[in-house]
């Protein structure tokens, strides 16, 4: 151990590494674990680069999390620490349309939080469903959905508000714009296949 290093400061390192090996961390949801993340940013990045990974961190928006680094063309590739995850096409299908409306609602400017109700997500999605369909059996697949994306972080639950949901920033960060264009390509396709 260092000596010019304050315990403090050692005893936060693991706790704010092993927070991000565990996924997204906001700083709405553990501002003491920020702030130690902001001041431990530069320890961080040099110690999740020695495992192959790089730090994203959105101070404005409030979140950060672990990626893995992209390969360095004079070193060979490492295996992957952070592990992909396919998505089935109804759960990018609502990431790509909650993205959209994210974009829609930061255009409009008012607001900071963009809150949906589940009547509002289902709206979104009923455009790409085939008519005709069970609609309890509907809303069971749209809210198994909707466990999912809060599972992976994109939405959250808001306390004391059933059926409320917040979409949460770190999306765009996920789903750029080139992604969505490709997505929407995709997505014209499918809609001439259901009609």
């Amino acid at each position: 151990m260092n000596d010019t290093t304050p315990t403090h400061e050692t005893d936060a390192l693991p706790r704010v590494l092993i927070a991000l090996l565990k996924g997204i961390v906001y700083e709405e949801n553990d501002p003491a674990l920020w702030q130690q993340l902001l001041h431990l940013q530069p320890r961080v990045r040099d110690y999740v680069g020695l495992i192959g990974l790089e730090l994203v961190l959105d101070e404005a928006e409030g979140y950060a999390w672990l990626r893995t680094r992209p390969p360095r063309e004079d070193a060979p590739e490492l295996p992957r620490l952070i592990t992909r995850r396919q998505l089935s096409f109804p759960i990018s299908l609502l990431l790509a349309l909650l993205r959209k409306k994210l974009a829609e609602f930061d255009a409009g400017g008012q607001e900071t939080r963009l809150i949906l109700s589940r009547d509002d997500i289902v709206d979104l999605l009923r455009v790409f469903l085939p008519t005709g369909s069970n609609e309890v059996k509907l809303m069971k697949q749209i809210d198994s959905q909707i466990n999912k994306i809060v599972e992976l972080g994109f939405l959250r639950r808001l306390r004391g508000q059933e059926g409320q949901y917040e979409v949460r920033r770190v999306l765009k960060a996920f789903i750029d714009t080139q992604w969505l264009h490709e997505f929407d390509q995709r997505l014209a396709e499918y809609q001439q296949r259901i009609q």
